[in-house]
């Protein structure tokens, strides 16, 4: 079913020009992707099982996508309607956990003067509320690896003010939970219209930006010092900030998660930057997360260079680390991944 829809959305942004004669393409729907691939090593120490299993190359897909979006006027008090249906795509083997394209960013909404009101299921603002922080999102070195919070929810309604004073947005979002899971443990499946909740305040001015976001019983897990409870929600805070200069940049995040209604708690950090010579960026990242309960740490460092070949589309080379260890046995896992990729954007 999603095959067609999108088929049928892809087909209709196309024609559009040649069915409205004198029409602009951006004044109807736009069609816009990216593909991201790269050949990578991935080392494991200790191996996951079986002999010589410690290492291994894989082509990977890093979350290409395609999609349609766009906006168009109404009859109604200056407002716009706005949509978009965005699908990851499986570039090296074109399975998406069995699906072809797997649903990623999708809503529909209106916008005006008042700011903009979308539903759908789309990225939290805390997930936003990274910024430009995250120099290796969507390859190994994700900040996902050190950091919760990183989520794409279902069911979510959200209302962004428009820009004030030129500088900050306010992000409200909240989520019915539809009678689906018992978060307060007392029995009964929440079924309220704000079951959870995430809140956003970004900042930004020429090339400095800021956030703080506050998630409430979102769904998902901590990284390191989970609790064992069934269908665990956390109570997210995180701040972010940084430089995205012509030359260089530089970022940082720091953010609490804690179980909801258990003990689990754990703090992330993250720093980044990069430094750029012409066609060449210069990029490195180091995160580390430390469990409240367990003591159980993760930490994370990345390390690479783009070659940009035009002003959508770049080679790449990057080194990833990632180590967690128990605070009880001081056992360790690390996970190694040297990877060469392209990304073509359109």
């Amino acid at each position: 079913m999603k095959k067609n829809l999108l088929a049928i959305a892809v087909g209709a942004a196309l024609a559009s020009p040649m069915m409205m004669p004198g029409a602009a393409l951006a004044d109807g729907p736009k069609v816009y992707g990216k593909v991201n691939v790269s050949l990578e090593n991935m080392n494991y120490d200790p191996a996951p099982g079986g002999a010589n299993n410690d290492d291994k190359w894989e082509l990977q897909s890093n979350a290409s996508r395609l999609g349609v979006k766009g906006d168009f006027d109404l009859d109604v008090a200056g407002l716009k309607a706005v949509y978009k249906a965005e699908f990851e795509i499986s570039v090296d083997d074109g399975d998406k956990g069995g699906q072809t394209f797997s649903q990623r960013n999708i809503y529909g909404g209106f916008q005006g003067g008042f700011g903009t009101l979308i539903a759908g299921k789309f990225d939290t603002p805390t997930k936003k509320a990274q910024m430009d922080v995250d120099q290796f999102n969507d390859l190994d070195g994700d900040i996902k690896n050190i950091a919760a919070g990183e989520n794409r929810v279902s069911n979510i309604i959200q209302y962004s003010t428009p820009k004030l004073a030129d500088l900050v947005t306010l992000n409200v979002a909240f989520i019915p939970n539809e009678d689906s899971e018992d978060f307060d443990q007392d029995g009964s499946n929440e079924n309220g219209l704000a079951d959870s909740t995430s809140i956003s305040l970004t900042l930004e001015q020429d090339a400095f930006y800021a956030a703080l976001s506050r998630d409430t019983d979102i769904q998902d897990d901590l990284i390191v010092d989970e609790t064992g409870l069934p269908d665990p929600v956390l109570d997210i805070t995180r701040v972010a900030a940084g430089l995205n200069m012509d030359v260089f940049e530089v970022g940082a995040l720091y953010q609490i998660a804690e179980e909801s209604e258990g003990d689990g708690e754990e703090n992330s950090y993250v720093v980044s930057g990069a430094f750029k010579i012409d066609r060449v960026k210069l990029k490195a990242q180091y995160g580390m997360v430390d469990g409240d309960q367990t003591d159980n740490e993760g930490t994370q460092y990345a390390f690479g260079a783009d070659y940009k070949l035009a002003k959508n589309s770049k080679v790449y080379a990057y080194f990833n680390e990632l180590t967690y260890e128990d605070g009880t046995t001081g056992d360790e896992k690390e996970e190694r991944t040297l990877g060469v990729g392209m990304e073509h954007k359109f």
